[in-house]
C-alpha cells in the first residue's frame, strides 16, 4: 500500500523518504494515496497530531493514529516505516517496573522477541532481558551490517555478563547506553564498568555511555551533578535525560542544566575540569519542587 507517515515532531530517527512528513499535506495532496498514518511517539504531542489528522483527513483518505504515546502494544518492526532505515527494534516490553516508564504499561509486563530484521541502530527496551539465542541473533545480524551498532534503547547494568561483552567487542560496537535512573543502578552500573573494561572496552572512552535521569519532583540540580559524575567515575560518559511528566512540561531552569550535560563537547569539558571538584555553573538554579 502506498501510505504517508506523518509525525507532530521531528527526530534523528523520523523516517526521511518522500512519504515521511512532518506537517499538514502538501498543497495539490498526493496521488494515488491509500492510508496515512499519524504516528504519535509522546503523549505531550498528542494535541498536534490531532491537529494534523484532521488536516490530513481533508484529502478524503482514511487516517489512522497510532504509537506509542496511546499505550498499545507495538507489532512486529517494519524497516523504514516509522523509523528511519538503519534503526531497527527487535524485541518489545521489559520486565521490570520503573516507575518513571510507560513501557510496562503498554506491553502489559512481557517481553516479545520479535522477528529480526536489518539494521545497526538497535532501539530495543530491553535487549539484555531476551534470551541468549535471540541475543546471539541480532549480533549474527548487526555482523552483516555495513555500519558499526549503536544501542541507543539502553542496556540493563544488572543484566549484563561476560559473553555479552564479548558479543560487543567482537560487534565493533560504536557506541552503547546504558542508564541510572534510581539509587540501586548504580553498583550494577560500576561493575558493569569493570566488565567492560575486563573486556576490553577503554575506560571512559566514547563508545560506553549512560542516560542519567534528571529533574524528577524532589530531585536537586546538586544531586543530579553527582549522579552524573559518578557514572562518569563508574566508566561511562554521562548524558543528562530530562524526566518530563504526559503534559511533557519541565522547568525552564532544569532545561538550562540539561543542556550542559547533554551536548558531547560540554560535556567532556565539564568532566575534565583541572581539579576535579564539581563545576557549580549550575549554583543558582532552582530545585525541581
Amino acid at each position: 500500500m502506498k501510505i504517508a507517515r506523518v509525525f507532530p515532531r521531528r527526530t534523528k530517527a523520523t523516517p526521511d523518504d518522500p512519504l515521511a512528513f512532518t506537517g499538514p499535506p502538501p498543497k495539490g495532496g498526493l496521488p494515488d494515496m491509500e492510508e496515512v498514518h499519524v504516528s504519535v511517539a509522546f503523549t505531550y504531542d498528542m494535541e498536534k497530531a490531532c491537529q494534523l489528522a484532521e488536516q490530513w483527513m481533508k484529502l478524503g483518505v482514511p487516517v489512522h493514529m497510532g504509537g506509542p504515546a496511546f499505550n498499545m502494544p507495538g507489532g512486529d518492526f517494519v524497516p523504514g516505516m516509522y523509523l528511519k532505515k538503519g534503526y531497527v527494534i527487535t524485541s518489545r516490553g521489559c520486565p521490570n517496573r520503573c516507575w518513571f516508564c510507560s513501557v510496562p504499561r503498554r506491553e502489559g509486563g512481557r517481553l516479545r522477541e520479535l522477528p529480526i530484521t536489518e539494521g545497526n541502530i538497535v532501539l530495543d527496551d530491553n535487549l539484555l532481558a531476551c534470551s541468549r539465542q535471540h541475543i546471539e541473533a541480532v549480533f549474527e545480524m548487526l555482523g552483516r551490517q555495513k555500519e558499526r551498532p549503536i544501542f541507543t534503547g539502553g542496556l540493563e547494568a544488572r543484566l549484563l555478563r561476560p559473553w555479552h561483552v564479548d558479543l560487543l567487542r567482537e560487534s565493533r560496537t560504536q557506541r552503547m547506553y546504558f542508564a541510572y535512573d534510581t539509587p540501586d543502578d548504580y553498583e550494577p552500573l560500576v561493575e558493569a564498568g569493570r566488565l567492560l573494561q575486563a573486556g576490553g572496552f577503554e575506560r571512559k572512552s566514547h563508545k560506553a555511555c549512560c542516560y542519567v535521569l534528571i529533574g524528577y519532583r524532589g530531585d536537586t540540580m546538586e544531586a543530579a551533578e553527582k549522579r552524573l559524575r559518578d557514572a562518569w567515575k563508574a566508566g561511562f560518559i554521562p548524558y543528562a535525560m530530562l524526566y518530563r511528566d504526559q503534559k511533557g512540561i519541565v522547568d525552564s531552569e532544569w532545561r538550562k542544566f540539561q543542556r550542559l550535560w547533554v551536548r558531547p563537547a560540554i560535556v567532556m569539558s565539564q568532566l575534565k575540569d583541572a581539579d576535579g571538584v564539581m563545576i557549580r555553573r549550575s549554583r543558582n538554579l532552582k530545585s525541581c519542587r
